[in-house]
């Protein structure tokens, strides 16, 4: 391995220890009580390695990498040609919770971290704004891709269907973790939930935004 190659593992090692030992510390005493000095003191670095990783203390547990404002958007600039937007959507979250991918939460032991941010207003605040932010996002996209004007309704009305029906997936897995229950029956539950957004939305939704091109085969 190259001299940068074990820079850049050492810097990764470095800032998922950083982050793991600040969240492990937010469970057990609540976020509003943890300094970021003590946060230091707990994962031996100084106060000023953990800004070099993390610019503020709500990104110790809500990175910009893993809670980007595009999130929605990406996913519609990803779908394959012959595939609608809302379609796009539903099956990438889909691929996500059949994997069990960590940043929607179906881990062991997230319960306890839904719990802690859900106690935090500044937490909340932010998981909020991130929400409107990926809803905004995503109906930019959608009006540019059909040849909306920037405030039509009809781009943000689907966008922000959908940025509810996202929301709802991070809600119930949180509250199922929250009591206990295991990642698999999680999944399982999100994906029941899931078929019956699908089923509910029908129509004219789940045509709208079709990418140009071949008719994708499952």
């Amino acid at each position: 391995m190259s001299a940068e190659g074990l820079r850049e593992r050492k810097k990764r090692e470095t800032r998922r220890h950083i982050r793991e030992t600040a969240i492990a510390l937010f469970v057990e005493r609540g976020f509003e009580h943890v300094t970021i000095a003590e946060v230091a003191a707990a994962a031996g670095v100084s106060a000023n390695t953990i800004y070099n990783y993390f610019e503020t203390k709500e990104n110790l547990v809500l990175p910009p990498d893993e809670a980007s404002p595009q999130r929605l958007a990406d996913m519609v600039r990803g779908r394959r040609p012959g595939e609608a937007a809302v379609p796009a959507v539903l099956r990438t979250l889909r691929d996500e919770v059949r994997r069990r991918d960590p940043s929607l939460g179906l881990t062991d032991g997230f319960g306890r971290v839904f719990e802690m941010m859900r106690a935090a207003p500044t937490l909340t605040a932010r998981l909020e704004d991130l929400g409107r932010q990926m809803t905004d996002a995503l109906a930019a996209v959608l009006a540019e891709e059909t040849g909306a004007a920037p405030t039509a309704p009809l781009p943000r009305v689907v966008a922000w269907q959908i940025g509810a029906l996202h929301s709802l997936i991070y809600t119930e897995i949180g509250r199922r973790a929250a009591l206990g229950e295991e990642p698999g029956t999680i999944a399982a539950a999100v994906l029941d939930l899931l078929a019956a957004a699908e089923e509910l939305l029908g129509g004219h939704i789940l045509t709208y935004a079709v990418r140009k091109g071949p008719q994708c085969s499952e």
